[in-house]
């Protein structure tokens, strides 16, 4: 039986105050803060998501990376099967230490229940979702670092049982003001095949 072929549609990469959209520099800042840099990505594209600004930044950042890659994909008239399959290696740890400090201090005791809410780090699929209006399947993995085999085997299964028509793959990873997302779209038409070697080629660029 000849195996089915996936293919990447689209690739999105976020680090260093820079988004490469497809290989092409698409939005650059100099040295700053990634709630600077986030805050000036989300103007610079004319996004229009209020929520955007409560998110931690664990959300912002996968948010952004899902809004360059699906902004073409969503049909409003229609149910859009789009499955999100993402992993990191430090999970919501950032937001989970901000949120220990505002408990730690039994004298200034002051816990937040906009930042507890972040606390899981499947969260940012869940405002994905919401702004995209995705109903599919969704999963969040913890690695210690990007595996591209689990990743591609899993789209693969997805889209192989049809039980979506593409997928959002993800690494985004982003903790004290050190971040990087990797995301990549998939489906079973396209120009560039989905392999291994790809997705380690494009993640180490």
């Amino acid at each position: 039986m000849a195996e089915n072929k996936s293919y990447i549609q689209s690739i999105c990469i976020i680090q260093n105050n820079e988004i490469i959209l497809n290989g092409a520099s698409v939005f650059k800042l100099e040295q700053t803060s990634f709630s600077d840099f986030s805050k000036k990505a989300y103007h610079n594209f004319e996004i229009n998501y209020p929520k955007f600004f409560k998110m931690d930044s664990l959300s912002k950042l996968a948010f952004l990376g899902a809004e360059l890659l699906l902004k073409n994909e969503i049909d409003s008239e229609k149910e859009n099967n789009i499955a999100l399959l993402f992993a990191n290696n430090s999970s919501s740890l950032d937001t989970d230490v901000k949120y220990q400090n505002s408990i730690s201090d039994p004298d200034n005791y002051f816990p937040s229940p906009a930042v507890f809410v972040y606390t899981l780090p499947n969260i940012c699929l869940g405002e994905i979702s919401i702004r995209h209006q995705l109903k599919s399947e969704n999963s969040f993995f913890i690695f210690d670092e990007f595996n591209p085999a689990f990743m591609m085997n899993y789209a693969n299964v997805l889209l192989d049982s049809n039980k979506a028509d593409k997928v959002l793959c993800g690494w985004v990873e982003y903790y004290d003001e050190e971040y990087k997302a990797f995301l990549y779209l998939v489906a079973k038409e396209g120009n560039i095949e989905h392999k291994i070697e790809t997705l380690l080629t494009e993640y180490n660029k």
